[in-house]
């Protein structure tokens, strides 16, 4: 098993080296030679990296939990820093920390972006950034196979009904989900080709919703989207990284439609559906509705751009959708919405079981026979502190970095959630460049913190503070 862990981080590096050569190609193809020089190093560092990762041999041990959680959050801190060597030896004199800030963010699907006018930079390091976020996302979904033993029971049926995955059953599921995201990618792209929007953009665009990312090609959606029918299909797209990766397939091709690989969905379309139909009903009188349909579709998949529109008054109602999130196992962050409605009704059982003694009350969800029971509710209760924790930290540390309470306060929700900051969310003009280095340090470990789950978390402070 320690062997997977070291071919676990291989095969990034080696997909790092893939996507160098394929934007030194694509570089020579439209005689973009200003940072051509920088794919060549970390085509050759990321490939000496793979095979040195794939080769290294050590003893063959069975690793704990907390081996597999260090495995990824090094990948989350080390991956990076190779990503941001064609950004630091770029034309465009980035610091060390600005590149190794636009990495992170890519990798952890998150959008913030040191750069003011993308307008200046050159196409193939626009295409290298959207690369960072489809890589980004395909990681997040190998670590949770990776992770799999530490999710619920519940969760873990709408995977496999496997108890837990052996070495074999790790690699044949990685496989499948490389497919499907591959996959995915391909119709997204071929999709937005249809729907009339340049090739360059709809290749950015596909990287980006697939991986539930936030970099743009171009400053502003609407120099992309400009037709009502552009504005419908990109919000059904970004519901690609809303519900599982595994849906659509299992929905096809499972033999056995156990509803246990479908509740969660189930559940996110009844979600969606009744959050879509509040604001056509309540908040669409005064503008397009497919705009607010557009709005709504990027904050629950946590992707986060959209086109300008004064929508100040709904900013929190879409910091709230942020914060909810989507389907276990997408590339979206979020708290997830199946455990907050969990908690909900586990919460209104026991007050009913107070005011109604007599009566049984069960805790299960609709379309399925799953009942949860407390040690779940235990943990997704812990989740919940540890993010409203970590949130009230990160507010206040960026309040002491000379940012005002309100954009603190957005801004912490924003990259605790890996959500780009947008126009929704009245933070489109804030600029990251010029930030001091210990407030970019503090978005840099919390945008991690955000992406390895805070299940992870709740975990490692388990080892230290609970012996049993």
């Amino acid at each position: 098993m320690f062997i997977l862990q070291l071919r676990y981080l291989s095969f990034f590096f080696g997909l790092i080296s893939v996507l160098s050569f394929f934007n030194l190609i694509y570089s020579y193809y439209l005689n973009l030679y200003l940072n051509l020089n920088t794919y060549y190093f970390s085509l050759i560092i990321s490939l000496i990296l793979a095979i040195f990762f794939y080769r290294f041999k050590l003893q063959e041990k069975k690793p704990n939990i907390y081996n597999k959680i260090f495995t990824v959050f090094f990948g989350y801190l080390f991956i990076p820093i190779i990503l941001s060597i064609p950004f630091y030896l770029s034309i465009y004199n980035l610091t060390f920390l600005n590149s190794f800030f636009e990495s992170i963010s890519g990798f952890t699907s998150t959008g913030f972006t040191i750069f003011e006018n993308i307008k200046h930079i050159d196409q193939s390091l626009i295409l290298w950034r959207s690369s960072i976020q489809w890589i980004g996302g395909l990681y997040f979904l190998f670590s949770i196979i990776f992770l799999i033993d530490i999710y619920d029971e519940s969760f873990k049926k709408t995977l496999t009904n496997y108890i837990s995955f052996n070495s074999s059953e790790i690699v044949k599921q990685a496989i499948k989900i490389f497919l499907l995201y591959s996959s995915l990618t391909l119709l997204i792209f071929i999709i937005l080709n249809i729907f009339s929007v340049r090739t360059f953009d709809s290749l950015n665009l596909a990287f980006t919703l697939i991986s539930s990312g936030g970099f743009l090609p171009v400053n502003d959606l609407s120099n992309i989207i400009k037709e009502n029918s552009q504005i419908i299909i990109l919000s059904l797209l970004m519901l690609t990284s809303f519900f599982s990766i595994f849906f659509g397939y299992n929905l096809i091709f499972s033999k056995n439609k156990n509803i246990n690989f479908f509740y969660e969905d189930l559940h996110l379309i009844i979600y969606y559906i009744v959050v879509i139909s509040i604001f056509f009903l309540f908040f669409s009188f005064n503008n397009d509705f497919s705009l607010s349909l557009l709005s709504v579709s990027s904050s629950i998949s946590n992707i986060g751009f959209s086109l300008e529109l004064d929508q100040s008054n709904l900013t929190f109602v879409f910091l709230i959708l942020v914060i909810i999130g989507g389907s276990f196992f997408s590339t979206s962050s979020g708290l997830r919405f199946v455990k907050i409605y969990s908690l909900f009704k586990y919460s209104i059982n026991q007050i009913l079981s107070f005011s109604k003694p007599k009566n049984v009350f069960m805790n299960k969800l609709i379309f399925t026979k799953i009942n949860f029971d407390f040690y779940e509710i235990n943990k997704y209760f812990l989740t919940v502190l540890i993010f409203v924790l970590s949130f009230l930290i990160l507010t206040c540390l960026l309040t002491l970095g000379d940012i005002e309470f309100e954009s603190a306060f957005k801004l912490s929700i924003l990259t605790l959630m890996n959500t780009v900051n947008s126009s929704i969310y009245g933070l489109a003009e804030f600029s990251f460049n010029n930030l001091n280095f210990l407030t970019k340090y503090t978005l840099i470990f919390f945008m991690i913190v955000g992406r390895i789950e805070l299940l992870t978390i709740l975990l490692l402070i388990k080892k230290f503070l609970f012996k049993n």
